[in-house]
């Protein structure tokens, strides 16, 4: 409130204030790189990090399958078509063997992509390392959307800070929100200068109205940054509740037959953003659906997991890369309420709704 208070009293509401340049200022101090841009949504910077990257009409954009649509309309804004590429199970995110090969024969064939989105999903990294040494082999631009991921780490180091621009989000739903709002990262400052430029309808530094390229209404405002700024001071709190209403959820659950979590990657720490379960049907006696309608009846919200976007009538053309990870995650996913306000009695009632959805628990 105390930085909202200074955006109103400064009289700055609009994309322009002091509130901006701290959060981008504090922002990038958070993620170890030097140069960040506050922008209007993590789908804004994602558009704007992949036109720097040199997108035109035409081009190819591996993206992962198993994420929201977010992630690759700014591939289609650009007139670009998205390849995807299936996930591990180790992580649930981009699978690097299916780009290495894939990559491998698309270079035999000099039809390599223009670029590469990786998504870290559901508060967890993907393997970044492998992924970041397939791009460079090949010279290709890798961008990562840290939309979920904001305060997960991967080998010690926050995401966002290994490819050409990290994006991330402060849409309400994530661990921390400015109502709305996106950032751009770059150790590029020429990227974020040139971002910045875009955002503001590529308005040229003359003292009248001159536009000698296109541009976009994308610049964050003041007081979202005022808010964003707020959040971004107790992003270690939200992260710690996160993780131990995880393991309230594992403490309450882990011993049910057939009903596993999603799992932590050696390599980092997640912010576990949701909990995530897959429901065995063969051994548990039930399945997603079932407990998702159960908890429905009780008033209680939960998800499918992200339905991949290679089966989204969307992208029905699109080529893809891999197997049935990330169908068969879908096909028997659920993430479970996650709010950092949830009290451990909520927890304990969820948790009971889904044991009695299992055999053998039903009415107990």
């Amino acid at each position: 409130m105390a930085f909202i208070r200074e955006a109103f009293e400064s009289n700055y509401i609009a994309p322009v204030g002091s509130q901006i340049d701290a959060l981008e200022e504090e922002f990038s101090r958070k993620i170890g790189v030097p140069y960040a841009a506050a922008v209007s949504s993590g789908t804004a910077a994602l558009h704007l990090a992949l036109r720097y990257a040199g997108i035109v009409p035409g081009d190819e954009v591996l993206c992962s399958t198993f994420t929201f649509v977010a992630s690759a309309n700014p591939i289609l804004y650009l007139g670009a078509r998205p390849v995807f590429v299936d996930s591990e199970e180790r992580s649930w995110n981009m699978d690097p063997n299916v780009l290495a090969d894939g990559l491998k024969k698309r270079a035999a064939t000099n039809r390599l992509p223009g670029a590469v989105v990786v998504v870290h999903l559901y508060g967890q990294v993907a393997d970044i390392d492998p992924i970041r040494e397939c791009c460079t082999r090949y010279n290709i631009p890798l961008i990562e959307d840290a939309a979920e991921a904001l305060g997960a780490t991967y080998k010690g180091q926050i995401p966002g800070a290994f490819g050409l621009a990290g994006i991330y989000s402060f849409n309400g739903n994530k661990i921390i929100t400015g109502s709305s709002g996106g950032m751009v990262v770059s150790d590029d400052r020429q990227l974020i200068d040139k971002i910045k430029f875009w955002a503001t309808q590529a308005r040229d530094p003359v003292s009248y109205y001159r536009h000698s390229e296109m541009g976009y209404n994308y610049r964050m405002s003041n007081v979202v940054a005022a808010i964003a700024r707020g959040q971004l001071s107790v992003l270690d709190d939200r992260v710690r509740r996160k993780r131990e209403i995880f393991s309230t959820y594992q403490t309450l659950l882990g011993d049910l037959p057939g009903v596993s979590f999603i799992p932590e990657a050696e390599y980092g720490r997640s912010n576990r953003w949701l909990t995530c379960i897959i429901v065995n049907e063969d051994v548990s006696g039930t399945n997603r659906e079932i407990i998702r309608l159960a908890l429905e009846a009780d008033r209680i919200e939960s998800r499918p997991l992200w339905n991949p976007l290679h089966l989204q009538p969307l992208f029905k053309d699109a080529e893809y890369w891999g197997g049935e990870v990330s169908q068969g995650l879908f096909n028997s996913g659920l993430c479970l309420p996650s709010g950092t306000a949830m009290t451990e009695k909520e927890i304990i009632r969820i948790a009971a709704i889904i044991r009695k959805c299992c055999t053998g628990n039903r009415g107990s």
